[in-house]
């Protein structure tokens, strides 16, 4: 199973190769390695929103990167922005993740100090060890 951290550009999307046409622009499509979270996507577009030829992920797709630029000399560094921004959109998701994470925890924490019936309660709930299985 692929996990955030493995989101890569691998390529352009063999459906929708570049072309030049009488169009004064060269559309990309640049396909990830698996399919991206929407709120990766948010972060990623939100990122990009000012760059020059407007690089988006659709949210509900999550695995193509759309943009455009007006010459092919263009195309390189339009593609390191997009890899710089794709791991540090990565690395923003993971500190979200891992923040409300700790966050949760603590909250928890604060719930197994509660007295009487409820902390009772509170600390049988948080000593379950749960069977997690993959299936």
């Amino acid at each position: 199973m692929e996990g955030i951290s493995d989101i890569r550009i691998i390529g352009i999307d063999e459906k929708r190769p570049p072309v030049i046409r009488k169009e004064p622009y060269i559309d990309l499509f640049f396909q990830l390695t698996h399919k991206a979270p929407v709120e990766w996507c948010r972060d990623f577009n939100a990122l990009m929103s000012k760059y020059p030829g407007a690089p988006k992920i659709k949210e509900n797709d999550g695995m193509f990167i759309e943009s455009w630029v007006k010459t092919p000399d263009e195309i390189i560094a339009l593609f390191e922005k997009l890899k710089t921004t794709v791991t540090e959109c990565t690395r923003e998701y993971v500190e979200r993740i891992e923040k409300a994470t700790r966050e949760s925890d603590s909250s928890n924490e604060a719930l197994k100090d509660e007295s009487g019936e409820q902390g009772r309660l509170n600390k049988i709930i948080a000593s379950l060890n749960y069977d997690v299985t993959d299936e």
